[in-house]
């Protein structure tokens, strides 16, 4: 399995209209997509413009096809200047329950 985390800092005055986006987002990823596993969405109650994303995908094409898919294209170019930092990182899962 492929993971994927995605650490957000969000401009403050879109904080609530990203996150709606992103939970949305993850919504369409799961459903969309039958290799994507897992689309977790958190963030901090002291720092609401902080958003953290949790990602499994069967392999790393799959994530490659979630990044091509229409819907994420949508998303990314809806969320694009509400974004001031976004941090990308893959793991490949050792462990599953």
């Amino acid at each position: 399995m492929f993971v994927v985390t995605v650490l957000i800092e969000v401009h403050a005055p879109f904080t609530d209209a990203f996150r709606q986006a992103v939970v949305q987002q993850a919504h369409n990823s799961l459903d969309l997509e039958t290799d994507c596993h897992r689309f977790d969405v958190s963030s901090r109650d002291d720092e609401p413009e902080i958003v953290f994303l949790y990602e499994i995908y069967s392999d790393e094409a799959a994530f490659q096809g979630h990044l091509a898919s229409q819907h994420y294209r949508d998303f990314s170019a809806t969320v694009e200047d509400w974004v001031a930092v976004k941090e990308v990182n893959t793991f490949h899962l050792l462990v599953n329950d």
